[in-house]
């Protein structure tokens, strides 16, 4: 398995082995020793599935309390993913890595508790699936605005399309940073 570490310490680009031929091919997408090997010992517990249509953009959604380890990868289509380091006194607190996740190229991201996830969909459709160290608690369900100009993500899209939900959250400026994850 191919493991790139990125410019944010614990957030992880895999590239898992797969072997094909003529009929197409066989990968495994998640094995406890071989992730524990790269330094991903998550203890995964909810698997989730998203549907999304081009221009769909989902996030940034983190937990509190219940913040939720996530290894993602999409199954059809492709997105950029993006992962925001949201943890008090983490040196690299409001700091964002991205990654184009595809079915073509195979690849997961790993992010450690205590991150904001969103992706946006590149193609005409994506089947995107993760897995979670928490389960979802709807009253810990919190997020940041997709637009913050102070995290200044360079999405690939300019009007994606959002849920009013994930257009009204805040800046990250505006959270009071008891409702940010501590790092541990």
């Amino acid at each position: 398995m191919e493991v790139v570490r990125t410019e944010i310490d614990g957030v992880v680009l895999l590239a898992p082995r797969s072997f094909g031929d003529e009929r197409g091919y066989f990968m495994e997408t998640f094995h406890r020793r071989r992730y524990a090997d790269c330094g991903i010992e998550a203890d995964f517990c909810q698997d989730n599935l998203s549907f999304s249509r081009r221009g769909a953009l989902r996030g940034l959604h983190y937990q509190l309390p219940h913040a939720q380890a996530k290894l993602v990868q999409v199954l059809v289509g492709e997105v950029f993913d993006v992962a925001v380091d949201i943890r008090r006194g983490s040196p690299s607190f409001g700091r964002w890595v991205g990654a184009t996740l595809s079915a073509e190229n195979r690849r997961q991201l790993f992010l450690p508790a205590g991150f904001a996830h969103g992706f946006c969909v590149m193609s005409e459709a994506a089947l995107f699936v993760y897995k979670c160290s928490d389960y979802y608690a709807p009253e810990a369900d919190r997020g940041i605005l997709w637009s913050d100009p102070e995290l200044a993500i360079d999405w690939p899209i300019k009007d994606p399309v959002l849920s009013p939900k994930d257009a009204a959250l805040p800046r990250l400026r505006d959270i009071l940073f008891d409702n940010l994850p501590n790092i541990k």
